[in-house]
């Protein structure tokens, strides 16, 4: 795609959406250790929100070049079987691999997409710039009002949200509670206007996994789940679809059924997403949601410094401070 067709896709792409990660610190690559701080997102801010994600991929190399290069993740950690890839030293995506990995379908659970929240709207236009520069496939773009979205895929088909928030106090919320969101056209050419003419040097500080997007095969089922057991708010409802939050973001997870309605749980050795984890603030937000998972006898082991278990559609998912 040359990069006068890139700048003409502006779509309203999908309605998606969810939450963000703490303030952390960047090396600079040219003065050894030196490093600065950022401002904590909202999203990060809340009694909860989305830490890391894992995915299983077919191709490592093919799949983490990808996030390196168009992304500008680092490789944090290597393993055995895989990568650990972040911002500065903030782990954000582990990517592994299996000799008997069966790639999933796509009417599958699993992963609509990854969000990447950046800190603002400048460093979103500056990935767009670097996007554009480098002839990256977009799948659409849209203004959500509460946020400004990007869509595209990896090269194994896992989607992917770069977003920026619109500061809180513009959100505009309803007497239930639920934030007022939709999908509008994005003006991608004003949005790469406004970039800087400057050298790209991958994600900056503060960028973070705001929200995951799921594959369920459910809705009321994921209202159970997301809602009544661990304790998110209901934050918004698009038809086939819900988005949940902690402390009143717009959303930190998403669900729906538009590709997977009727899915059963997904198999250990399938590609996407296997896991995920739900960090959280306030030990007593955390405390009750592990109290309902005891009270109705669900599935749980303590693995990684927090507990273990996984949604009803197989989707492994960590619960920590």
């Amino acid at each position: 795609m040359n990069r006068r067709n890139f700048l003409g896709l502006a779509t309203g792409g999908v309605f998606a959406a969810i939450a963000g990660t703490p303030s952390i610190l960047r090396a600079n690559s040219e003065a050894g250790e030196q490093a600065m701080t950022t401002e904590t997102s909202y999203a990060l801010t809340r009694p909860a929100y989305i830490d890391q994600s894992h995915l299983v991929v077919t191709d490592l190399g093919l799949v983490s070049g990808f996030y390196q290069s168009m992304l500008g993740l680092k490789v944090i950690e290597k393993t055995a079987s895989g990568e650990v890839l972040g911002v500065g030293d903030l782990p954000l995506l582990t990517l592994t691999t299996a000799k008997n990995a069966t790639i999933a379908p796509r009417n599958a659970a699993g992963l609509f997409h990854t969000a990447f929240l950046m800190p603002d709207r400048t460093e979103l236009a500056r990935w767009l710039r670097h996007a554009a520069h480098n002839n990256v496939a977009l799948d659409g773009a849209s203004d959500h009002l509460v946020s400004e979205a990007i869509y595209l895929s990896d090269p194994e088909g896992n989607g992917i949200e770069i977003y920026a928030d619109r500061p809180h106090e513009q959100w505009k919320f309803h007497e239930d509670g639920m934030v007022e969101m939709a999908t509008l056209r994005l003006d991608l050419q004003a949005l790469y206007n406004s970039a800087p003419d400057e050298r790209w040097d991958g994600m900056a500080p503060g960028t973070a996994i705001g929200h995951l997007h799921l594959q369920v095969g459910d809705i009321p089922q994921a209202d159970t789940f997301y809602r009544d057991v661990l304790g998110l708010k209901l934050m918004a409802r698009y038809p086939g679809a819900s988005f949940f939050a902690s402390g009143g973001y717009h959303h930190h997870l998403g669900a729906n059924i538009w590709n997977s309605r009727g899915a059963i749980a997904r198999t250990g050795n399938m590609t996407g997403l296997s896991d995920y984890k739900i960090r959280f603030n306030d030990k007593a937000t955390l405390d009750e949601a592990v109290s309902k998972l005891d009270g109705l006898e669900i599935k749980s082991e303590k693995r990684d410094g927090g507990l273990f278990l996984r949604d009803p559609w197989g989707i492994g998912l960590t619960l920590s401070i």
